[in-house]
Parts: structure tokens; C-alpha cells; sequence
């Protein structure tokens, strides 16, 4: 790795040991933050996240003297990342007043379903497990320990982020970030043209930053939100390496698995190097700061709206307001719009009047790097085959797992809290978390197996996802495991039975499949009509009463679709995975994790005892 790489790990180990000397310790006063709010989707995700929290406080993980709040969206339509925030300022003046004008806040997006990464749908992607730490990391912490210098050098505000992506940054100094100017303050990262068509771009004033150096404040003319490669060089977002450019850095920016639509998707590589159109880089965003006083005009515009009826984008409908060339155009322009609402055009154009002439301020991280871990893909990517990410964050092969020598594995899989047998083998590429594998199960390359319990024989496909829910149902706990190909897309679906055909599942076609399962395709082998019918409305998941029968009832449905042949599912229960969500146990599910937890730390007691006693 280059010394720009280092000069990140070096950083970021120095705010993990910061965070890691305050875990289950009582923060002084200004220390970190007042309060740290979770957004969830409704309130039975609202729930779940809180048992997490209070999991993790009994078990001393995170600070103590820090609010930990959970906010639920309103009961209604979605509102979107930007009516999560309005409803989270509404929420945290019912709840202590004016008083909320004095706090610093720490708000991580962490609502809806994950469906580009179902392991992290039913207990959140903000609890999603990171291989290192122990006991492990989750997204959680480590978003307390990469912001923990923010709190004493920020001004009371909101500090909003996300819980699917990671920033890791250097500044080559000993100067802190600052957050304290009125408006808007947003972190800015240099990355490749294809990465801005996919994220917030900044067109930056020249003559306010030399591009130059770990740190710089800069003012901003004008945000973008997810622009063509026209509109970045006619709108003058495009820097060149030695003209208003961060100098000769290679390797730095945004690093992910492959060219996706959607925030935080772009190609992995040398992001500044060789010459001519290589050279060429914006900056784009992340992380943004408003103080108490534009919030309180935000919170005062919520309330005037009294019930928000469509998706608003806290980053596309806020920021692209800011700045002395931000013009009304974005309001009426729906490509970046997942779902066309006929109110959508007058909320942003109020917004746009709200927000104009308010100041948009850039802290420039030249030495930065932006992942995000929000699909199958990246997760595998970034746990297993990239090499930045597991340098700077030293991300480890085996992280708090029973592990035993006769088990095989491979330096590029990665197994997270998980208890493994003598002779069970984890093929390259592969992550494993929260789940218990038995001696003869031969996990494939390139899989997810995520809080399962596999004690039988069986080898588990290559680019498979495997991922067991509890499910209560009538009063009694029962157990269901989705299982897809790796890049399997359940967020795709159609509008008529006819076109199921175009739906794939594990490589073959949905129609397909259903014949194999002796399932005929109807209405009622959907779940919703609303959300579309699709791999996650689709009803082809057996409920068993145990989590291994379910496993291997799941993987009898891959085989079958592996090798063509009949696997009749018509006389079981079935679910989706929309209705495994609706039906998930939350307790059943963190108690399987706590048994896991409880064993590890048993067997790392005996180890330290049986070395104490050999050694003397």
C-alpha cells in the first residue's frame, strides 16, 4: 500500500484505540456526542434496533453518557432519507424541548429493508458485523469511532450520515475538522468522473482551496446530485491534477465492486493515475454538518407541511438548493427518482425557497477514501478481495470466532463471530458471520452464510447467499432461510405474471424455477402487488421447526435449480422474505448471537487459563 493508504490506517487506528478506551466507559461532558439517533423504516424495525442497543449497552460496547435514540418514520407513504431527517428534528423537540438546540447529534440513516444485502434486513445495516474488534465491530461503533474528533470542534448541529458506508481520511496534520459555520458543511472526497454520476458533486470556487495539503476549506458554488459527465464539465466540478486538484495522489477516492446505479457504487482501482483523462477528478460527497439554526428553519418547514406525502433525498433535495449558482432546474428533474410522486416538484420547489442563499461549506479531504458496503457484492468485495479497505481498517480473516487448526478456510474469506468445527472447509472469496458450521459442510467461493446452523453434511454452492430469519408465527418460533445467488436482484420486479420469466433467481429464470418447485405462478404466490412481484414478494421459502431443517430444505431448492430437477415445495408453508421481515422473532435471533458470544468468550477463558497453567 502507497503512504497516502498508511497515513489513513495510521489515523484510523489512532480514533479506534480513542473509541475503544471509551467503549462501555462514561464519556466526559463535550466528549462525544449528546445524543446519536437511529432513523428506522417503522416501528417494528424501530424495536428491533432498540433491543440491539440495549444488548450492547448491558454488554459495555458503547459509551455510556451518550443518548441513543431510535426514530421511527411516521406510519404512511416513504418520505425518503430527507423526511427521515425533518421527522428525527420533530421528534428530538417533542422530546426535550428547546433544549435540543444545545446538543450535538450524530443522525445514521439506518431505515429500510437492505434488500441489496438481505443478511443486514432483519436486525439493520447499522448493526451489520465488520471483521475486527473484540468483541466484533459493528457499523455502529465504528461510525461513533471514525466521527469521534467531530463533537469538541463542532458547534451545536446535526450531523447527518448513513450506516452502509465507511470514511476513511487523513489530514497530515494535527488540525481538527471543524463544524462550526452557520448553513450547511459537507466532507468532499476527489474521486473519478464515473463515481460522480452516481454521487453528490461539489463545484468548488478555485480561488477558495489550493488542492493541496490533507485539509482544506472550501467554498462551494453549486452541489450536483448524481450528474452526467456533461453537466460536471460545463457546470466546472472537473479538477485536473496541478490545476485546482488535490496533487498527485493515487489510489484515492470512492472503491467498490463494480459500476451500479445508486449512491456509493463505482469501479475499484487506481483512481488518479497515468495521464491525459485519468488525471481528471471532482469531489464528491459523504458526510454534512447543519448548524441548530438552519435545522430549526427546516423543522419549522416540516411542521408547515403537516403530512409529507413523498420521498425526499436529505443529500439531492437539500444540498442542490446551497450555493450562489444553485438555480430551481433539479426541482422538475425525476431521473435520479425511483418512483415518480405527484407532489414530489412542489416540496422541492418550497425547499428550494427555504434553503436558497444559505452557505455551503466544503471541508476537502485530499487523502480520503469513501466504501460503501451496501450490496452482496461490495461485502464480499471489501471483506475478501480488495486489499485497501482490509489494510486500513485491518480487517482480519478470523475476527472473534472458535476456529479450530483442522478447519480449512483461505486468507481472502472472512469469518465474523461464528463458531466453526474440526475439518469444516470455507472457500476463498466467502464470508461468514454469526453462524454456527458443522465438520462436513464445505462451503463454495464467493457465498454469504449469515446466522445459520448447519450441522448436517452438505456443500454449499459457490455465489450463494444463504441468511436463516426466526420467524413467530401463531404464537409459536419457527425458522426460515432465504437463499439466492449472490447477484440475484430482489429489488427487480414486474407488474404482470407474464413477465416473471425476466425475474432470475441462482441463474435461471423465475418461471423456471416455479415449475421445478411444483408452484404454479398466481396472485397469491405474491406477497404484496404493492411493492411489485419479485424475489422478495415471491413465496418460496419453506417454515420449518428448526433452523438446520430449514437450511436444508433451502439448499435442496438451489440444487434443484442447479441441476434441473424437481424439488416439490406445494406442501409446505411458504413465505417471502417481505413476510419473513413482518414475522421475524428479534429475540430468537440476537439469543442465537448471544450463545455464540457466550461460547467464544468461554473457550477464550479456557485458552488463558490452559496457557496460564502451561506456563508455569
Amino acid at each position: 500500500m502507497d503512504e497516502h493508504s498508511a497515513a489513513r490506517r495510521a489515523d484510523t487506528g489512532r480514533r479506534l484505540a480513542r473509541f475503544a478506551a471509551l467503549r462501555g466507559a462514561a464519556a466526559r461532558p463535550g466528549e462525544l456526542w449528546d445524543v446519536v439517533v437511529l432513523t428506522a423504516a417503522d416501528a417494528a424495525q424501530a424495536g428491533a434496533f432498540r433491543e440491539q442497543l440495549a444488548e450492547k449497552l448491558r454488554r459495555g460496547d458503547l459509551p455510556r453518557g451518550v443518548r441513543y435514540l431510535v426514530c421511527p418514520d411516521p406510519p404512511g407513504p416513504r418520505i425518503g432519507n430527507g423526511g427521515s431527517t425533518l421527522h428525527v428534528l420533530q421528534y428530538l423537540e417533542d422530546l426535550y424541548g428547546d433544549q435540543w438546540t444545545s446538543f450535538t447529534v450524530l443522525l445514521i440513516h439506518s431505515g429500510g429493508y437492505s434488500q441489496r444485502l438481505p443478511s443486514a434486513s432483519a436486525l439493520g445495516k447499522v448493526f451489520m458485523a465488520l471483521p475486527f474488534g473484540d468483541p466484533i465491530y459493528q457499523m455502529l461503533e465504528l461510525k461513533l469511532a471514525m466521527y469521534i474528533d467531530f463533537p469538541c470542534h463542532m458547534k451545536p448541529g446535526i450531523l447527518v450520515t448513513c450506516s452502509d458506508d465507511i470514511e476513511l481520511y487523513s489530514t497530515g496534520t494535527t488540525e481538527p475538522i471543524l463544524l462550526d459555520k452557520p448553513g450547511f458543511t459537507a466532507l468532499a472526497h476527489p474521486s473519478e468522473l464515473a463515481v460522480g454520476t452516481t454521487h453528490g458533486v461539489f463545484v468548488l470556487d478555485p480561488s477558495s482551496f489550493s488542492g493541496t495539503g490533507g485539509l482544506e476549506y472550501a467554498s462551494c458554488q453549486r452541489f450536483l446530485h448524481k450528474p452526467d459527465m456533461r453537466t460536471m464539465r460545463q457546470s466546472g466540478a472537473v479538477c485536473v491534477r496541478g490545476h485546482c486538484s488535490p496533487g498527485n495522489h493515487s489510489g484515492r477516492g470512492h472503491c467498490s465492486p463494480g459500476n451500479h446505479s445508486g449512491r456509493g457504487h463505482c469501479s475499484p482501482g487506481n483512481h488518479h493515475s497515468g495521464s491525459g483523462a485519468a488525471s481528471e477528478f471532482v469531489y464528491t460527497d459523504s458526510v454534512f454538518y447543519m448548524d441548530h439554526h438552519t435545522a430549526k428553519r427546516l423543522l419549522m418547514f416540516y411542521k408547515q407541511m403537516g403530512v409529507l406525502c413523498c420521498e425526499i433525498d436529505a443529500y439531492g433535495d437539500f444540498l442542490q438548493a446551497l450555493g450562489p449558482r444553485a438555480t430551481p432546474d433539479y426541482t422538475k428533474n425525476m431521473s435520479n427518482v425511483s418512483k415518480e410522486e405527484s407532489g414530489l416538484v412542489e416540496v422541492r420547489q418550497q425547499l428550494y425557497s427555504l434553503l436558497q442563499g444559505t452557505a455551503l461549506n466544503v471541508i476537502v479531504l485530499n487523502n480520503s477514501q469513501f466504501y460503501h458496503i451496501g450490496t452482496t457484492q461490495e461485502y464480499l468485495f471489501h471483506f475478501t478481495a480488495e486489499n485497501k479497505l482490509r489494510f486500513e481498517l485491518d480487517l482480519l480473516p478470523v475476527a472473534f470466532s472458535i476456529f479450530p487448526d483442522a478447519a480449512k478456510t483461505s486468507d481472502q474469506s472472512s469469518v465474523i463471530q461464528s463458531i466453526l468445527e474440526p475439518r469444516c472447509v470455507i472457500g476463498p472469496g466467502s464470508v461468514i458471520e454469526y453462524s454456527r458450521i458443522g465438520p462436513e459442510v464445505s462451503v463454495g467461493k464467493n457465498s454469504i452464510v449469515s446466522g445459520s446452523y448447519i450441522n448436517f453434511s452438505v456443500d454449499i454452492p459457490s455465489d450463494c447467499f444463504l441468511s436463516s430469519v426466526a420467524v413467530k408465527i401463531k404464537d409459536q418460533v419457527e425458522y426460515v432461510t432465504m437463499a439466492f445467488g449472490v447477484g440475484d436482484n430482489l429489488k427487480n420486479s414486474v407488474k404482470v405474471l407474464s413477465d416473471i420469466q425476466s425475474l432470475q433467481f441462482f441463474g435461471a429464470s423465475l418461471a423456471e424455477c416455479l415449475g421445478l418447485w411444483g408452484l404454479e405462478a398466481s396472485d397469491q404466490l405474491f406477497s404484496s402487488r404493492n411493492t411489485g412481484l419479485g424475489l422478495w414478494t415471491v413465496r418460496i421459502f419453506p417454515v420449518c421447526s428448526t433452523p438446520s431443517e430449514s437450511i436444508r430444505l433451502s439448499l435442496q431448492m438451489l440444487h434443484s435449480v442447479q441441476h434441473m430437477t424437481a424439488f416439490k415445495l406445494s406442501s409446505f408453508q411458504l413465505l417471502s422474505v417481505e413476510e419473513m421481515l413482518a414475522y421475524k422473532d428479534v429475540e430468537d435471533m440476537l439469543r442465537f448471537r448471544k450463545q455464540i458470544y457466550d461460547e467464544i468468550c468461554l473457550q477464550r477463558k479456557k485458552e488463558k487459563s490452559d496457557c496460564r497453567t502451561n506456563c508455569t
